[in-house]
């Protein structure tokens, strides 16, 4: 993010060419109007002095009939001209800030994971919403001050002039004396307008984990330490924002000093110059009521200084997510994508976040329309292979190919389009069932979708929803079980029909019953396809044509599950951890060793870590 604040230039001409100006025609028809409604305000005071020296002075009664009317026109015009402002200024403000957030959303949807990463969803919802809100309402308050009060206050000010020029001097003696003081003022609330935004990003961060993370919150008691810690941020964004206030007020009220001042002065001089005759009670009339009309405009103007600093540090936060680079982006001159059923290939791929490096000139191979499962600790660089082929990430150095053809080269769509991704996540909208598994295509068959949905045996819990296919699954899916949202992504990934397949985890936070029926699923969805397979549940993996044990972001070795067990090594003693029980057992299929009982023995688990960490501490 920068660190030097952009001008009010800057970031008017870029609101401007970016969002106004594209509103011309309608900004013209309202400025029309503002200077219609500024110039029945001057009209008001000026017939303050025919009324008073004509009519109520010299009781010329024929006056007083055309100067009624003219008061009714007057006001009449006023009144009409106003509500065509307003409604095309409002029209214009909603409309500005509707494009502004659909262009916000569509930068923002398209950064990579490592923007995301450094961006919570708080931020950036305050961004879209609370940022844009303040852009819009003082955006609106900026031109219709600038409009409809400036041309008030032009007209009104030309009237005291025409009254009395020295008057209008001395009326305005004392706004040198607050030059220096507003410009004070204006750079002090643009300070706490800024931490204001960035302290309300905070509270909506704070508030999205919390209600993301209910439950962990009531399992562990934390309902007391959370609204601690958000009461006591609660507590210093509104002392920011109180001050950003005070400093808004406090331009308003210099206005105020220096108008007491004027207004002291014109009293003195020219009270004098009325009691000897050498003004009229009607010239002074006009005269103070221009003044007095000219005095509301002026505040707002000089409030608009303050305002358009809370403005500026939202609109400034804006221009930046805007500008942020896309580091992910689709070659110019996209080379075509496979077709058929690709193979998979990753050579001398470097990958490093930050610091940290998670690949290491790893090689890999993925054959096409086989099953290649993906095995090792946590932090090895499983799920960083499926980021570099779906291209949510690039690597460093080396190459990522997909049917001999490199990530890069093809355009972002064609790409991902090639991927059916199911992972343990199961991530579902809060919309109905089947806008989760159409997810927008539009021009699916009654019997294809039928299909779909008995594959995945989602079919098999249709019946138990209150409104079938139309039932609302809730926020991420809460209304549905975890077993039930994986068969809907399965659903949605056999839709999708995409000829490469990445699972990761996909039944590892499933009980056993719904293992069963996911993974009876997850195998009419691999046939047919070349398949990637992450899985810490080594029993999931037995069958697959392939297995690559992964140690420190490198592949270490690979085979059959057989093959594997044979060589013995890492994959062996995953194997072990998961499944022995102390005793020599036999494999399912006949091969004598390091076979499973059913369930892991946790204590010889603990035995084997606390072994090897002896033995790193005591040599």
């Amino acid at each position: 993010m920068s660190t030097k604040p952009k001008s009010a230039r800057e970031l008017l001409g870029w609101l401007w060419k970016g969002y106004l100006r594209r509103h011309m025609p309608l900004l013209g028809l309202a400025m029309v109007f503002m200077f219609i409604e500024g110039a029945m305000v001057g009209a008001v005071s000026y017939m303050m002095q025919p009324m008073f020296d004509d009519v109520l002075v010299k009781g010329q009664t024929q006056t007083l009939v055309w100067i009624s009317v003219a008061f009714m026109f007057i006001f009449s015009i006023r009144g009409g001209a106003g509500v065509v402002q307003k409604v095309a200024m409002t029209q214009i403000a909603q409309l500005t800030a509707a494009h502004l957030r659909l262009d916000l959303l569509k930068r923002l949807i398209r950064q990579d994971i490592s923007f995301h990463q450094t961006h919570p969803p708080g931020f950036l919802i305050q961004r879209v919403q609370l940022d844009v809100n303040a852009v819009n309402n003082v955006w609106r308050a900026i031109v219709t001050g600038a409009g409809r009060d400036a041309f008030s206050l032009i007209f009104l000010m030309a009237i005291a002039i025409n009254v009395d020029w020295r008057w209008t001097a001395m009326m305005l003696i004392g706004a040198p004396l607050i030059l220096l003081p507003v410009g004070m003022a204006q750079r002090y609330v643009r300070r706490k307008a800024s931490a204001a935004r960035d302290l309300g990003a905070g509270l909506a961060t704070r508030l999205d984990e919390v209600f993301h993370g209910i439950i962990p919150i009531k399992l562990n008691n934390l309902e007391r330490y959370q609204t601690d810690r958000f009461g006591a941020s609660t507590d210093t964004f509104v002392h920011s924002q109180v001050r950003a206030a005070f400093g808004t007020a406090a331009i308003t009220g210099m206005i105020d000093v220096m108008a007491g001042i004027g207004f002291m002065g014109v009293l003195l001089y020219g009270g004098a110059e009325i009691i000897s005759g050498e003004k009229t009670v009607g010239q002074f009339m006009s005269f103070f009521t221009a003044i007095g009309l000219a005095f509301d405009p002026l505040r707002r103007l000089a409030s608009i200084s303050g305002t358009w600093q809370v403005a500026a540090a939202a609109l400034e936060r804006l221009k930046e997510l805007l500008d942020a680079p896309i580091l992910l982006l689709s070659p110019d001159k996209p080379v075509a994508a496979p077709s058929g059923l690709p193979d998979v290939a990753l050579s001398d791929v470097t990958l490093s976040y930050g610091d940290a490096t998670v690949l290491r000139g790893l090689n890999l191979r993925a054959e096409s329309g086989k099953t290649t499962a993906l095995v090792g600790a946590s932090g090895a660089g499983k799920s960083t292979i499926f980021n570099l082929l779906t291209r949510l990430v690039d690597p460093q150095s080396g190459s990522v190919k997909v049917g001999r053809v490199a990530v890069q080269d093809m355009a972002l769509k064609k790409l991902r389009d090639l991927y059916s991704v199911v992972s343990q996540e199961s991530l579902l909208f809060d919309e109905t069932l089947i806008e989760n598994i159409l997810l927008g295509r539009k021009n699916v068959s009654e019997e294809r979708l039928k299909e779909v949905l008995d594959a995945a045996h989602v079919s098999d819990f249709l019946e138990m929803l209150p409104d079938g296919l139309n039932t609302l699954v809730g926020p991420r899916g809460s209304a549905l079980s975890g077993g039930q949202r994986q068969r809907v992504v399965i659903a949605r990934a056999l839709l999708r029909d995409s000829p490469i397949l990445l699972l990761d985890e996909a039944t590892s936070a499933l009980d056993a019953q719904s293992e069963k029926v996911v993974q009876g699923a997850l195998d009419r969805l691999s046939g047919g396809r070349t398949t990637l397979v992450i899985a810490h549940r080594l029993s999931t993996i037995r069958n697959a044509d392939k297995i690559v044990v992964m140690d420190r972001g490198q592949v270490v070795d690979e085979g059959s599950h057989k093959e594997l067990l044979a060589r013995g090594g890492i994959y062996a003693d995953l194997y072990r951890l998961q499944f022995q029980d102390g005793k020599t057992v036999i494999d399912p299929e006949g091969t004598a060793a390091l076979m499973p009982h059913a369930q892991p023995d946790i204590q010889a688990t603990q035995t084997s870590w606390l072994r090897r960490i002896g033995s790193r501490l005591f040599g």
